[in-house]
């Protein structure tokens, strides 16, 4: 990683103040052919690191995705929301965590609908599905 970010590889700290077989026998002519040649390289190894890393998100996503349930209501259904969603107060730490049930009445698209309640009462504001 070092080589691909810097173009060129790390030297230890303790190798740059005392002199080292690494240091005093290095041919700078063969040196640079080298650098140039890891640099020649170095835009292939980025386009496998690239393809490396796109690998692994597809897999993350595939991983992701299969746990997904894709869930949709219709006008008619039965749902409970999320107290959290409702802003309706502190219920406590043992207060319900959901209110309904709620018939859902519209489906307004992009997964928000329109609910009322067991009296025929329709609510003021629309749900996400996240809520519901």
């Amino acid at each position: 990683m070092f080589s691909i970010t810097y173009e060129t590889e790390a030297d230890i700290p303790a190798e740059i103040g005392k002199p080292t077989i690494r240091t005093t026998e290095v041919d700078l002519e063969q040196n640079n052919e080298a650098l140039e040649i890891n640099l020649d390289l170095l835009e292939e190894r980025r386009e496998e690191a690239a393809i490396r890393k796109a690998k692994s998100k597809a897999k993350i996503k595939k991983y992701y995705n299969a746990k997904v349930r894709n869930t949709s209501f219709k006008p008619g259904d039965l749902v409970y929301h999320n107290n959290n969603g409702s802003l309706a107060g502190d219920t406590g730490k043992l207060g319900p965590k959901w209110e309904g049930p709620y018939e859902v009445t519209e489906a307004l698209g992009k997964r928000a609908y329109k609910l009322k309640d067991r009296d025929g009462k329709q609510l003021s504001r629309t749900w996400n599905i996240s809520n519901l």
